[in-house]
C-alpha cells in the first residue's frame, strides 16, 4: 500500500471517529424535553435505581475567571472509552458590556490560530504524572473545541467543549487552564 493511500485511510478512520463520537455526543445531550410517563403519586420506596443524574448537585466543577468580566463554568469532564477526555462548560459574560472573547484563548500555535478564535489554548496537566495535555485537532489541523468565538453580550453565556488526549486511567484530577484565565483543579469522571 502507497503513503498517500494509507494517509488518506487514516485521515478517513479519524474523520470517521470524530464524526461518530460528535452524533454520540448530540444523541446524549439532552431528552428532547419530554416528561417521563411517571404517575404523580409515584412512591419514593420504589425498588428502582435512581438515574446517574439523580442526587447531583447544579454545581460547576470548576469557575475560572478571565477579563472583562468572563466567567468559565466547567460542568463536566468525561473520559470516553476511545481514549479521550471531553470538558464541557458555560463561557458566560458576567459583566455590564459586550466583550470580546480575547485571541489568546486560541493560544499561539501557528495552526490552531489559522482556525479562527476558539478554546485552543486551553491544556490539562497531570502533576503527578508530569504531563500537559493539549487540545485535540483533526486530520486538517482545527482544534476540536468550541470555534467561532465573538462577542458575548452582557449577561449571555454560551456551551462550550474541548477534547484532550485522556491521561492514564488511575488520573481523575488534573489543573484546567486557559490563557487569560485563573487555573482549577477538576475530577475527570468515567
Amino acid at each position: 500500500m502507497s503513503i498517500r493511500c494509507t494517509a488518506k485511510a487514516r485521515r478517513g478512520l479519524v474523520a470517521l471517529t470524530v464524526a461518530a463520537g460528535l452524533a454520540l455526543g448530540a444523541v446524549g445531550c439532552g431528552d428532547g424535553g419530554e416528561k417521563p410517563n411517571t404517575p404523580a403519586s409515584a412512591s419514593k420506596d420504589d425498588a428502582s435505581k435512581p438515574s446517574a443524574q439523580e442526587g447531583q448537585s447544579d454545581q460547576p466543577l470548576a469557575e475560572l475567571r478571565g477579563q472583562d468580566g468572563l466567567l468559565l463554568q466547567i460542568t463536566s469532564a468525561d473520559r470516553d472509552s476511545g481514549g479521550f477526555v471531553t470538558v464541557n462548560g458555560d463561557l458566560k459574560n458576567d459583566g455590564a458590556k459586550s466583550v470580546v472573547v480575547p485571541p489568546q484563548m486560541s493560544g499561539d500555535e501557528t495552526e490552531i490560530v489559522k482556525h479562527g478564535p476558539s478554546l485552543g489554548g486551553a491544556t490539562l496537566v497531570d502533576s503527578k504524572g508530569k504531563k500537559r495535555y493539549y487540545v485535540l485537532r483533526d486530520t486538517e489541523g482545527r482544534p476540536l473545541t468550541t470555534t467561532s468565538l465573538g462577542t458575548i453580550e452582557a449577561g449571555r453565556s454560551l456551551p462550550v467543549f474541548m477534547q484532550f488526549p485522556a491521561p492514564p486511567a488511575n488520573t481523575t484530577e488534573v489543573s484546567f487552564q486557559l490563557p487569560t484565565f485563573s487555573s482549577a483543579t477538576i475530577q475527570i469522571s468515567g
